[in-house]
């Protein structure tokens, strides 16, 4: 490899904090500031996260930056031990400034892997389009608000999936360059080139001895402490599929397991995966099956929402702390299927969580497709939307499942298997409530329980939930929808995660 050199305009752009407050942060390798900055160091032209192993650099060479493409921007490289593609994503969330909205709900469709296999120039002028704006527009805002282009972010983006790809994975360089956007290798060899000095192979690590030819090896994704691992492992478990899903909430560290069919921007894998809670060092050990391992960047994605692992702790427990006992490690559980959660939610409507489990299971017995998979406890992937779509009523009588519910999932898969309605993270969120809600036998509590877990809305609240009301010492109001709504407005932004808090007893009583 040549010899690192200084980095070009290397200006520093911090999230908030001062020069001094980031510096004791990275001499201390605090885990909470994980993914939230970025320290270039210009002694040797790398950047690093805060919680990096190697010895602290002397504070004259650090130039601290909010993102990891404004640190490539300024002509630094990524390190090859801390890996900063594996660090907790800076969310943001907005519900004041027009601007920041604009800009939060274009970088999570930049962050989006099914995004990538777009060109570069056309896929920021098909966001503008969509987002409403012109692309002039659009480049206006990212250069005066983070300082780099719509196109930096995006290839920013691409060359560290890629790199994860290349030391996770024996998957060959070809498929590497496809799995992460890039449409030739050419095209791959030349940008990773350019922006790393080196050549990709140069990055691939030796894989563990008897590993098979595309085995994976443990992927380590970050998180931000504190992390209620227990507990979120305890709401998986409550509402756990034989055959599909597999929790053990061991006390040494959750231990997740499930089968999953992943479809994402034309590209798609189906297999099984293994989590593993790794508190002490802040991190979550993700190991997937070859079927899965093409669509990586998608599956770390997916992981990510379904542990809420890019959460802020500190940001939302400074607005919900006056109004809860605790539960600052608390996370909104997310899904790694938006269409399976929604029939989820729909069999859950009315019902006990026993209930819907029976229901769920069997559904799952009746049409999901069998998988080959190491463990006995799991056999079966969650129906596909055309299996749903085109069950007869002979089937669903056979399911014991009732005429509005039957209805209310036929047209939800007919919806999502013509693509008319889409439930991820980039869906726009508006309209994504409007199309629900427009489906038969579905209501205002279902749709926001969908945009809660599946669209990861923060700020969603079903008023309408039992529990909640119940949390809230609201059943007996004479209008508890209102009553709940109007309790819970001093918890926006975060109100999914306050009701977390109050279904887990952390609420103070109203009267107080």
């Amino acid at each position: 490899m040549p010899r690192p050199t200084a980095p070009r305009h290397a200006a520093p752009a911090t999230p908030g904090a001062g020069d001094d407050a980031l510096w004791r942060a990275l001499q201390t390798r605090d885990a909470r500031f994980d993914g939230r900055f970025f320290t270039g160091v210009t002694s040797t032209g790398i950047y690093c996260r805060p919680v990096c192993a190697v010895r602290t650099p002397r504070r004259e060479h650090c130039r601290f930056f909010t993102l990891a493409a404004q640190a490539e921007a300024a002509g630094f490289r990524p390190c090859l031990r801390c890996r900063p593609e594996l660090a907790p994503q800076a969310l943001a969330w907005s519900t004041q400034d027009a601007t920041d909205i604009l800009l939060q709900q274009a970088l999570r469709l930049l962050d989006a892997p099914g995004t990538w296999q777009h060109d570069g120039g056309a896929l920021v002028a098909q966001l503008a389009a969509r987002l409403g704006v012109s692309d002039r527009h659009l480049r206006r805002i990212f250069q005066a608000r983070l300082g780099v282009s719509p196109q930096r972010w995006l290839t920013t983006r691409r060359l560290l999936a890629a790199k994860q790809l290349l030391a996770d994975t024996a998957l060959p360089v070809t498929e590497v360059a496809l799995a992460s956007g890039f449409g030739s290798v050419r095209r791959f060899n030349a940008a990773f080139a350019a922006h790393y000095r080196m050549p990709p192979g140069q990055l691939r690590r030796a894989l563990p001895a008897g590993a098979a030819s595309h085995a994976s090896r443990p992927v380590p994704l970050g998180l931000r402490p504190p992390y209620d691992a227990q507990a979120l492992a305890q709401f998986f478990a409550q509402r756990q599929l034989d055959g599909m899903e597999w929790t053990d909430a061991a006390p040494t560290g959750p231990l997740l397991r499930r089968t999953l069919r992943l479809m994402d921007g034309g590209r798609g894998g189906a297999g099984w995966l293994e989590l593993r809670f790794d508190l002490p060092r802040s991190r979550v050990l993700l190991q997937a099956s070859d079927g899965l391992l093409p669509v990586l960047p998608q599956l770390i994605g997916r992981v990510r929402a379904w542990l809420d692992l890019d959460a802020d702790p500190a940001a939302i427990d400074a607005v919900l702390a006056p109004h809860f006992r605790g539960g600052a490690g608390l996370r909104v559980p997310g899904t790694l299927d938006g269409f399976e959660l929604a029939v989820r939610a729909v069999l859950g409507q009315q019902v006990t969580l026993a209930a819907a489990r029976t229901l769920a299971r069997r559904l799952l017995a009746r049409f999901g497709t069998p998988l080959a998979t190491p463990w006995p406890q799991l056999s079966r992937l969650f129906p596909a939307p055309e299996a749903l779509a085109g069950a007869t009523a002979a089937d669903w009588a056979d399911l014991g499942i009732v005429r509005q519910r039957q209805a209310a999932i036929t047209a939800l898969a007919q919806a999502v298997a013509e693509g008319r309605l889409v439930l991820d993270a980039c869906a726009d969120l508006a309209a994504t409530l409007q199309a629900l809600r427009a489906l038969p036998g579905i209501g205002d509590w279902t749709a926001q329980y969908i945009a809660l877990r599946a669209l990861r809305w923060p700020d969603a609240l079903p008023a309408g939930d039992v529990a909640l009301q119940a949390a809230l010492g609201l059943r007996g109001a004479a209008q508890p929808v209102r009553a709940t709504a109007a309790a819970c407005e001093a918890w926006r932004p975060w109100r999914g995660y306050g009701m977390l808090r109050a279904w887990a007893g952390w609420a103070y009583p109203l009267s107080d």
